[in-house]
């Protein structure tokens, strides 16, 4: 998606991928992907989920990459907390304590950025990204990563075509997009109620989610 369609969402309050609460699946999952330690934590695409103060409640330190200046701002005014903001290029950065948020283009992310990241979150940055920009996506973030970081990635898949995101990612499409560099763990598969937000907003019927745990090699 082009960098003018994220920052219309914003800025129209067009968000219904804020879950607004921490996602049961990161709740339910993280412990066993992360273990007793509090590793490094990367999530792209972050918007201003909650699921972030969780990792930092957990004592991890945690960087987010996003694009809209808008959500970084909420992100910690609506938590309450005020954040060192450190303008610069290719990002600007807000701090508070051990959680950071970087505003800017993930794809201007380093690997020197990332080297003390073992973990990853990734409930809504694959499925945000339509399919044209997924393998490059997922070339970037392998390319960013240290051997042996580990994954949590949950997807969303459905039949209906629609062309705004959250967009739909098989489960086939996940092994495609990551099986030359990582291991791969399908958790769970969990279909949504036809009473789901989510489901009742687009009219959709057999829609899935689904976990995965992956390691790169």
């Amino acid at each position: 998606m082009e960098h003018e369609f994220w920052h219309e969402r914003w800025s129209k309050e067009e968000i219904g991928f804020h879950e607004g609460s921490v996602n049961q699946f990161l709740y339910d999952h993280w412990p066993e992907l992360s273990g007793d330690g509090a590793e490094g934590v990367f999530v792209p695409l972050c918007g201003k989920a909650h699921d972030m103060w969780w990792l930092h409640d957990r004592g991890h330190s945690v960087i987010g990459v996003e694009l809209s200046e808008i959500a970084c701002k909420d992100f910690f005014e609506e938590a309450g907390e005020k954040a060192q903001v450190h303008p610069g290029k290719p990002f600007t950065t807000f701090r508070h304590d051990n959680l950071q948020l970087w505003c800017g283009d993930f794809f201007q992310l380093t690997p020197d950025d990332l080297k003390y990241t073992r973990l990853v979150y990734d409930r809504a940055a694959l499925i945000a990204l339509p399919p044209s920009m997924r393998k490059d996506y997922v070339e970037h973030l392998t390319a960013i990563i240290p051997e042996g970081t580990r994954i949590l990635l949950i997807t969303l898949d459905y039949n209906t075509k629609i062309t705004a995101p959250p967009f739909n990612v098989s489960d086939d499409e996940v092994r495609e997009l990551y099986a030359a560099d990582y291991d791969i763990e399908h958790v769970l598969t969990n279909t949504l109620p036809n009473d789901h937000l989510f489901t009742k907003r687009k009219g959709l019927i057999g829609a899935t989610e689904s976990v995965f745990r992956l390691t790169k090699r």
